[in-house]
């Protein structure tokens, strides 16, 4: 074979070396391969614009040349989308909006190049990488399951904007487009295909040449688009698809992210005045959403969730982690299990005290994988292979070979510490002991270890291959290792991790208690259970308060009040009306008697502000209250949120977090804090640490002492200091 004819083109700000190489086949057909210097993955800068039209005008120059193939360097990444960190140097809306029309530009020249472009696709094709890939002429993409293709960026508070949302509906039609974009999902490959993403799925030892045959055949004419996707883009259709997505999209997000309205508006400005006014909407549109504080505090913590993802929690390496145990077959148990060998691959062993919790645990992970393959995510041998993977018994047969084992028995101290010396005398010396505990101290369980330096706590949250935090709790005399392969597992299991302190209620159940507890004074002073809650779903939880009480189980929501009560003092006392309501076994929906009637069985958890459960209005006369609305919805959030605010900030103080980071991160992603405002610690700062200590004195004359600001909040009021830069 001849030696191929090359062209690099040097960037000026990397004259090492190229983010664009530029090669030509024996058979006349050029080869653009992108690979951004020192990255472990490809991601679009503005600064590239250049070298690549530079390149596609050297390209135009090759006699005979029949096409183009785009393809990354990465050996598992196409594009991960466009550099979010270019955001941060926009200073006006103006130049956010530039930045859009950079990337506009460049794609026009993809799109309207007068020969073929085909996108090879193999990983991640996110964001702007998948704008690119959509100006091609065709798209090609590997059968691997690294591939995923998506439109993220409506969960950063932005939109695609570069293209993404004029191409994408010509492409697969509109409805199937704003399902993509609205939602920021990720396809794999034969969804993909399937929905006209791309035009083939092959394997990856022949994605190139099946792109380069694309390339020498012409680009073939599209199949139309579905008949009902016609009608639904048409005149005809438009006016009931955009009525019924604006509303669904409303209920959904409450006003409080602008993102989707935008989306929504500018793809159909171009479907009915043309792409070039979709072009200038959606260059507008980025350039307004960029300037957002939405997309601010969402950003915020996309960058952290990131940083996290990179630390170990600890100054020294993580252990090997091959074989996991785990203790107790129940929903904490058999959630575990799930996330560590779907997310982690990693064989895991549960130990019960009979068959039936080892079946229990099992059915758990099979129906969830039974799930996906009904949906066509996932294969039956895939489903069959991952199954493999988990294994049950009634002793400690298979635990000499676990690393670390995760305990997820009753909220009990004398039974945890019994599993501590039960694994200590049936595991290996170097095996670490996790408690899945969300009350008791880490010190008092490993109190009667003789290795307490293995001891550590790992805080999961219901349910848990859904709920994204996980609470690491060292003892004092945990070791540096024994944290760094807990955060590890974590991380395996798909886990965000936050390294908090061995204190009461640790740090997310801490921040909880009182928030939940006020929901409770606002009940006994008259206000109706839904009103309470819709004032908090109105403000930005995805559930009100005292229906996740419900939800989570009545007795263990109010488990650990007593011990934040014994160990921290009587803000944290509970209203008399949660005794009364679990003396009359009301335990909430696992027995179907609690603040909400479940004689509609088609409550789901997470209703996301669906006001569809109706109040047993039992509890009313059981509490002896006249439901009556006095308080606006506002004030019921202003004191429910304040008192989270504030035990936020003694966190801090106290060290039981290690930074205003960790602290938005935990709340965010384990109790479902309002992403828009970023967090308690970007809350605080948007409304200024000063205020917040005026609103908190105010309402500590009106109702008590509980809501009295603590000495954090007041000197940095003082100072005039913020949480963040």
């Amino acid at each position: 074979m001849a030696q191929a004819e090359q062209e690099t083109v040097m960037s000026t700000t990397q004259p090492k070396q190229s983010v664009f190489n530029f090669s030509v086949r024996e058979d006349k057909v050029g080869i653009i391969t992108i690979d951004v210097p020192g990255e472990k993955v490809n991601t679009l800068k503005a600064e590239f614009v250049e070298q690549f039209l530079t390149m596609f005008e050297k390209a135009q120059q090759v006699s005979g040349l029949k096409g183009l193939v785009i393809v990354s360097g990465k050996p598992d990444s196409f594009i991960a989308g466009a550099d979010i960190s270019m955001i941060a140097g926009c200073q006006t809306q103006e130049e956010a909006t530039e930045l859009a029309e950079k990337g506009q530009k460049l794609f026009a020249q993809i799109a309207n190049y007068p020969l073929p472009v085909v996108a090879a696709i193999h990983g991640a094709c996110l964001g702007g990488g998948l704008e690119l890939a959509l100006a091609c002429h065709a798209r090609i993409c590997s059968l691997d399951d690294k591939t995923r293709l998506g439109l993220p960026e409506v969960q950063l508070g932005l939109l695609p904007g570069s293209g993404g949302t004029q191409r994408l509906p010509r492409l697969i039609g509109v409805s199937a487009a704003l399902d993509m974009i609205l939602t920021g999902r990720q396809l794999k490959a034969k969804q993909a295909q399937r929905l006209g993403v791309v035009d083939d799925a092959v394997p990856l030892d022949i994605l190139l040449d099946v792109a380069v045959q694309y390339v020498k055949k012409g680009i073939a004419k599209r199949k139309p688009l579905a008949w009902s996707q016609r009608i639904l883009a048409s005149a005809l259709g438009r006016p009931l698809l955009f009525h019924t997505v604006h509303q669904k999209t409303r209920a959904k997000t409450h006003g409080h992210y602008p993102a989707p309205e935008k989306i929504i508006n500018v793809i159909r400005t171009g479907l009915e005045k043309g792409l070039d006014k979709g072009f200038k909407a959606e260059a507008k549109a980025f350039g307004e959403l960029a300037m957002s504080p939405e997309s601010a505090a969402l950003r915020s913590l996309f960058f952290a969730s990131t940083t996290l993802k990179n630390e170990t929690g600890s100054s020294e390496q993580p252990a090997e982690i091959k074989h996991v145990g785990i203790l107790g077959g129940g929903l904490m148990g058999g959630g575990i299990a799930n996330v560590t060998i779907t997310r982690g691959n990693l064989p895991a062993r549960i130990k019960d005290i009979n068959e039936k919790g080892i079946n229990q645990a099992l059915k758990y992970t099979w129906d969830l994988l039974s799930k996906r393959v009904k949906q066509r995510r996932l294969k039956p041998s895939e489903r069959s292979q991952q199954m493999s993977l988990l294994t049950g018994t009634t002793d400690y047969s298979g635990f000499k070979q676990a690393d670390i084992v995760v305990e997820a028995v009753f909220e009990d101290l004398v039974l945890k510490r019994k599993m501590v010396s039960e694994i200590e005398e049936n595991t290996k010396p170097e095996t670490i002991f996790a408690s899945n505990t969300s009350s008791l101290p880490i010190h008092k369980i490993a109190e009667v270890a003789t290795r307490p330096e293995q001891i550590i706590g790992l805080h999961y949250f219901s349910p848990v291959d859904k709920m994204p935090l996980v609470e690491v709790i060292p003892h004092a005399g945990t070791s540096e290792k024994t944290i760094a392969t807990a955060v590890a597992l974590a991380k395996k299991q798909g886990k965000t991790a936050i390294v908090v302190g061995d204190n009461a209620g640790f740090y997310v159940n801490r921040i909880l208690a009182p928030y939940i507890n006020e929901a409770g004074y606002c009940l006994l002073e008259g206000e109706p259970v839904d009103h309470i809650d819709n004032a908090l779903v109105d403000f930005g939880f995805p559930i009100g308060p005292i229906n996740l009480l419900d939800e989570v189980g009545i007795d263990v929501g109010t488990k650990i009040i007593p011990i934040l009560v014994e160990q921290l003092g009587n803000r944290f006392a509970a209203p008399e009306i949660l005794e009364a309501v679990l003396k009359d076994n009301r335990k909430g929906k696992k027995n179907s008697r609690g603040f909400y009637s479940y004689a509609n069985k088609k409550n789901k958890f997470w209703s996301f502000g669906k006001k569809s459960k109706e109040v047993d209005v039992s509890i009313y006369s059981l509490l002896k209250i006249k439901p009556t609305v006095k308080m606006l919805p506002a004030d019921i959030a202003q004191r429910c949120v304040m008192l989270m605010l504030n035990e936020a900030v003694r966190c801090l103080d106290e060290g039981i977090i290690r930074s205003p980071r960790d602290g938005d991160i935990g709340a965010v992603f384990g109790i479902g804090f309002p992403p828009f405002l970023g967090g308690p610690f970007r809350y605080i700062d948007k409304l200024g640490i000063d205020k917040v200590v005026e609103t908190l004195c105010r309402l500590e004359q009106q109702h008590g002492e509980r809501f009295t600001p603590c000495e954090g909040l007041i000197q940095m009021a003082e100072q005039k200091k913020k949480f963040h830069s």
